[in-house]
């Protein structure tokens, strides 16, 4: 017998998985129709030309449009994949697959704190010197986006209920009833 508690976790796993899955849906809409104005973005950041200049730093500084594009592509690339794999997830937890849902939904917001953590955070940010930008500084969009995904990720694995027993069980054995 399914019971509202037992319906809460994967209404709240599902609901949040669907709402990252829509954000960076549309972050990677608008990077795709509005092209030029992140790329400039990511242009100023690769080529650190906002920064303090400071001579031991400025060896990092990628100034070819080439590869400073070829990056741009990369990370909308990237961000459709996540919004997809995202969007799978959020299908099977709305189906009531939660092993699947579990899986895809991680899948999605590893990618999503790979992105925003090791690439805009982490790269961006200590490596390109993003901080010293006062125009090209996108730590903070990118630490809150990091954070909520994480957040998102323990709601996806936090137990389940059994549905008949009140007992928790585990994901892939709801998968099969």
């Amino acid at each position: 017998m399914t019971t509202p508690t037992t319906r809460i976790v994967p209404l709240a796993a599902g609901l949040l998985t669907g709402t990252l899955a829509l954000y960076i849906g549309l972050v990677a809409f608008g990077n795709i129709t509005d092209f030029d104005t992140n790329q400039a973005f990511v242009q100023h950041v690769l080529a650190m030309d906002t920064t303090f200049k400071d001579d031991d730093l400025m060896w990092r500084a990628v100034t070819s449009e080439g590869l400073q594009n070829a990056a741009y592509v990369a990370i909308i690339a990237w961000e459709t994949v996540a919004a997809l794999v995202l969007a799978a997830g959020t299908w099977f937890w709305a189906r009531g697959t939660h092993g699947r849902a579990r899986q895809w939904a991680t899948y999605g917001l590893l990618m999503l704190m790979l992105l925003f953590g090791a690439g805009f955070i982490a790269i961006g940010g200590e490596w390109f010197a993003m901080w010293q930008s006062k125009n090209w500084n996108g730590l903070d969009a990118a630490t809150r986006v990091f954070l909520i995904s994480g957040i998102v990720l323990l709601v996806n694995h936090l137990p389940l209920p059994a549905r008949d027993t009140g007992k928790t069980a585990p994901a892939e054995a709801q998968d099969a009833s």
